[in-house]
């Protein structure tokens, strides 16, 4: 089994949460009830319509206490998977894998919770020509694996730290003066990609004759939106933000905006309902 994905440590990730699980004690549970040689059987499968994500890293858990584990991945993530799915199905020692079971189904809980989400907004503006963004509202230390989450359920990943693009916001317009000068100072930095946070149609122009590569128009009612992207015309991307929820995202779809970003994919996802069931056979 092979997992990668850019920035993240598989290993250590596994490592620091069986052992946050785990303690100075262990299992003390499973030390006192299941025998050292026992070994179980286990079927791991979804009670809810979902978008799978996560898989390989739930099997990485098992082999870390188990080398010798049996698993059949019986789906790949990002598939779209009926209630009733069996995903995995896994041998090996009792103790091992009743140890790593919480910490295996927390992550393709959380993971497929996210990528199921997302894919219900991917298929609303699906046909508009619109992509729809992830942001950076992650839970600390996470971020890689939701990431990856939103990239199986159909997103596109966007900014992945404050370190890709320099994002103007309110904030920073208030310090520097106007919008102008926020961006002209991005600029005198050396930044390339430079994203402007605007929430008034008269504050397109000039961010976008000081340089700004990105625009992201921010809580914008459709039909203002819509005159926005006019405005701006293909000069440079567009972006749409604030509030979007899936009653709303078609119509800001079809407004013309070249993306759309939505926090709660990885703010508010709840998690899929999967089980893990065993059997003992020896």
């Amino acid at each position: 089994m092979t997992f990668t994905l850019p920035g993240f440590d598989l290993d250590a990730f596994v490592r620091a949460t069986l052992a946050e699980d785990m303690g100075e004690g262990g299992d003390i549970t499973s030390a006192a009830v299941i025998p050292a040689d026992a070994r179980f059987t286990g079927v791991m499968d979804s009670r809810d319509a979902i978008i799978v994500a996560g898989l390989p890293i739930a099997e990485a858990f098992f082999r870390a206490l188990d080398p010798d584990v049996r698993i059949e991945r019986l789906v790949e993530d990002g598939d779209r998977v009926a209630a009733g799915t069996d995903l995995l199905r896994i041998e090996g020692l009792a103790r091992a894998m009743l140890t790593a079971e919480r910490s295996a189904l927390n992550t393709v809980q959380h993971l497929s919770g996210i990528a199921t989400m997302t894919r219900g907004y991917v298929d609303k503006i699906r046909g508009t020509g619109a992509i729809l963004l992830d942001t950076r509202k992650t839970i600390p230390s996470l971020r890689r694996l939701e990431k990856y989450a939103t990239l199986m359920g159909g997103a596109t990943n966007h900014r992945m730290g404050l370190w890709d693009a320099a994002m103007i916001k309110d904030n920073h317009v208030a310090v520097a003066g106007s919008v102008g000068e926020a961006v002209r100072r991005a600029k005198v930095a050396g930044i390339a990609r430079i994203i402007v946070e605007v929430d008034r149609v008269d504050q397109i122009e000039p961010a976008l004759a000081a340089g700004a590569t990105h625009l992201l128009l921010d809580n914008m009612p459709p039909p203002i939106l819509r005159g926005a992207v006019t405005l701006i015309g293909g000069r440079v991307p567009t972006e749409a933000s604030g509030g979007v929820r899936l009653d709303t995202i078609r119509a800001i779809a079809e407004t013309g905006v070249t993306f759309i970003s939505v926090g709660r994919l990885t703010q508010s996802a709840p998690a899929a309902d999967i089980g893990l069931d065993f059997n003992e056979i020896s």
